[in-house]
């Protein structure tokens, strides 16, 4: 019952090294050498940032193309402000002779990023297919490297591989290469989040379709408690009926409502009509959702349902569980839910 939503984005964080800048102050200055915070019309320096890059190594960049008029003024900025953590990998297309402020803002400014594909916890690669079109790759382009991009052993699909982050690729890079970086990406974080060898009876594919359905069923705080329920009825023989099944099938999001009429879909995907996993995940799951797969919370809970906004309650017992959904049809109807 809890809603298939698309969250909002997360990207790929770079840690400022504050040690790396320190080598930079000299005892004894008060002030670094930085140019004056207005417009520039000298044009834009490509300032290409890697997963992972130090502060003061981006901070030199700045300097040596001419963006900031030295690296110390930028760090020290950068140092001062915790949004300089958030600089996302990428081609950075950033003016010159700027101030160390302005560097930073245009650094955080994803619209700066050249061929920034975003890639949303929980998407569907149907949407990332979108999202490809919309940064100027034809649908033959995308349809033929989808098809030329071969999904690892055991997966029938690329589906939950494509790890959800920024990515930016100079302008030449052929989509199959894209692709391929992303899915690298994507086994990479199933390693870290220990899904990439089977656990139990599980099978990496099997883990990876647990965290998409994890990730399209419950906010971060229950993942662990959702991946329970899903072991829960796996061992039991019992369907897992989850609506987010459905809404891919369907193609929809953002309704909270699903239709008798519906959960008859003729589909492997309906858990509804069918037992045991999808036989892919239903969308790429973020690394905490890889992480609930591994390790679920110890519970007996069988039925999970959300009342209201924020309210997502657990239990073991089928009478308690239609007692919420009650309270949650009224919470429902009186408009809580919009």
């Amino acid at each position: 019952m809890k809603r298939d939503n698309l969250r909002g984005l997360l990207g790929v964080l770079i840690a400022i090294s504050i040690i790396g800048f320190l080598d930079f102050v000299k005892p004894g200055t008060t002030r670094a050498p930085d140019f004056e915070c207005a417009s520039s019309d000298l044009g834009s320096a490509s300032i290409s940032v890697l997963a992972g890059e130090t502060g003061a190594s981006i901070a030199t960049k700045l300097e040596e193309q001419g963006v900031v008029k030295s690296s110390e003024s930028f760090f020290r900025v950068a140092v001062a402000d915790p949004r300089a953590a958030s600089i996302a990998p990428g081609l950075h297309q950033i003016d010159r002779q700027i101030c160390a402020l302005d560097a930073l803002n245009q650094l955080l400014d994803s619209k700066r990023i050249a061929n920034l594909i975003a890639i949303n916890e929980g998407a569907w690669v149907s949407e990332i297919k979108g999202r490809l079109l919309e940064i100027g790759y034809t649908k033959k382009e995308i349809e033929e490297s989808f098809s030329l991009v071969k999904a690892p052993v055991g997966f029938k699909s690329l589906e939950g591989l494509l790890y959800p982050s920024q990515y930016s690729f100079a302008s030449k890079t052929p989509l199959t290469e894209v692709i391929a970086t992303i899915v690298a990406r994507g086994l990479s974080e199933m390693k870290s989040a220990g899904i990439s060898q089977p656990l139990g009876k599980f099978s990496p594919v099997e883990l990876l379709t647990i965290a998409s359905l994890v990730e399209a069923e419950a906010d971060p705080i229950d993942y662990r408690k959702v991946s329970q329920v899903v072991r829960n009825r796996l061992r039991i023989g019992m369907p897992l009926q989850f609506d987010s099944t459905v809404h891919y099938i369907m193609g929809v999001r953002g309704s909270i409502f699903l239709s008798t009429k519906s959960t008859f879909l003729k589909s492997p995907y309906n858990t509804y009509r069918n037992y045991g996993l999808p036989p892919t995940p239903i969308n790429n799951p973020g690394k905490p959702a890889m992480e609930a797969a591994a390790n679920p919370e110890s519970g007996d809970w069988l039925y999970f349902i959300t009342v209201a906004p924020g309210d997502t309650r657990f239990t073991a017992s089928f009478s308690q569980f239609n007692e919420w959904k009650v309270l949650y049809k009224k919470n429902l109807r009186s408009g809580k839910f919009e």
